[in-house]
């Protein structure tokens, strides 16, 4: 049990280096400090270190004393733009930036159990890199330009962890195949004729257009898509018009598709697309479609998932194993997975005591930081089922 040990021993500068984290967050594509400070951090304990890895990403490789598998451990670190409102000693000092969705739980856990390891380096069979992450909330996001620039070269295996408020402290949540959803956006400008609101038959009115779109697009899930499959299609944002009697010239949506089957998600796209092109037919509009896609669902390999998650239930009996249902949420973990075989986990912090019960993206998230702790319990457990730890 030395592993673990050692990583309990190690909690306090966990708990410091988050709040550091938490009190100066960067957003996505933007951060600068925060991998200058995981360089600095990875160094210091003795390991090898790649900046700047796919842009702003860190990279870790700790060498074992003995032959064996290489397996990779990532963590994300961008914030969001989200003003925090918790009243707590480490509350962001940057204005409109927090981490209100755990990221900086995810660092300052991966960089806890990088020290852990680095301190029993003789006893390691096999090598473990470590990935620290730039820009998973925003696409194109940070993962698929760091597997580009190389850092899953000579990895075998690949695990992520990600915590969860919503989910009480000492869960750890598993799913197998499809866990997290494709991310799909789309803008539609609807350009109409404009005229007097007494006098429709003189105009195009584009938001008549819309309203049809936003209803008609329904059926596409409902009569195209398998029922036993699982798709959304969201329009988030209508925005037209300027007065109660005035038609307007233009109507314009925003929205988002999500899917986990690509079969599924192609065929969403051509049929948003021949809905515009019908609905330009039937009113004598013009529909300007745009549809962008995101982050790939996240799918979880079958054998290293029932793996880890056997080991948990074995070694680890304070936990409580969930089988987690997929979410229509998204990751850019995927691009890893799509490389190289593993598992995206999640890992509960909800404490109602600490008034940690916000919900992820919300202005007072937190998380009861003991889940640092059981991220590195489950890390762990992932390298001694590839024999790295024994």
């Amino acid at each position: 049990m030395k592993w673990e040990e050692t990583l309990f021993a190690n909690f306090n500068e966990m708990v410091d280096l988050r709040r550091h984290l938490h009190m100066y967050p960067e957003l996505s594509f933007q951060e600068v400090n925060t991998p200058k400070l995981i360089a600095e951090k990875l160094k210091a304990i003795g390991i090898d270190v790649k900046e700047q890895v796919g842009g702003n990403g860190v990279v870790g490789y700790l060498k074992g004393a003995h032959e064996g598998p290489t397996i990779a451990l990532r963590a994300d670190f961008d914030a969001l733009p989200i003003q925090d409102e918790k009243d707590v000693p480490y509350k962001s000092k940057i204005d409109g930036i927090s981490h209100a969705c755990g990221h900086d739980i995810h660092t300052a856990s991966l960089l806890g159990l990088a020290q852990t390891l680095a301190q029993h380096r003789d006893s390691l069979h096999g090598n473990i890199v470590f990935i620290h992450q730039f820009a998973e909330e925003l696409a194109p996001g940070g993962a698929i330009a760091m597997v580009k620039d190389g850092c899953l070269n000579g990895v075998d295996y690949v695990y992520g962890a990600h915590v969860s408020s919503i989910n009480d402290l000492g869960k750890v949540l598993f799913r197998e195949g499809y866990a997290m959803a494709a991310a799909d956006f789309f803008d539609i400008t609807i350009q109409g004729k404009g005229g007097h609101g007494a006098s429709p038959h003189d105009t195009i009115d584009p938001i008549v257009v819309a309203a049809q779109f936003v209803l008609q697009a329904q059926t596409i899930v409902s009569r195209n898509v398998n029922p036993l499959e699982s798709a959304v299609i969201t329009v988030g944002k209508i925005e037209s018009g300027t007065a109660n009697n005035v038609i307007p010239d233009t109507a314009k949506m925003k929205g988002t598709v999500r899917t986990f089957d690509e079969a599924v998600r192609n065929l969403i796209e051509d049929k948003m697309t021949k809905l515009c092109k019908a609905l330009e037919i039937q009113h004598d509009a013009k529909l300007d479609f745009s549809y962008n896609r995101g982050y790939d669902a996240v799918y979880n390999h079958p054998s290293e998932t029932n793996a880890l998650r056997e080991a948990v239930i074995k070694n680890q009996p304070n936990f409580q194993v969930v089988d987690a249902p997929a979410m229509m949420g998204a990751e850019d973990f995927t691009y890893f997975l799509q490389e190289r075989p593993g598992t995206f986990f999640f890992v509960g912090g909800g404490n109602a005591e600490i008034n940690a019960t916000y919900p992820h993206h919300h202005p007072k998230f937190d998380v009861d930081e003991t889940s640092m702790l059981h991220i590195g319990t489950v890390f762990l457990e992932a390298l001694k089922i590839h024999g790295v730890v024994k």
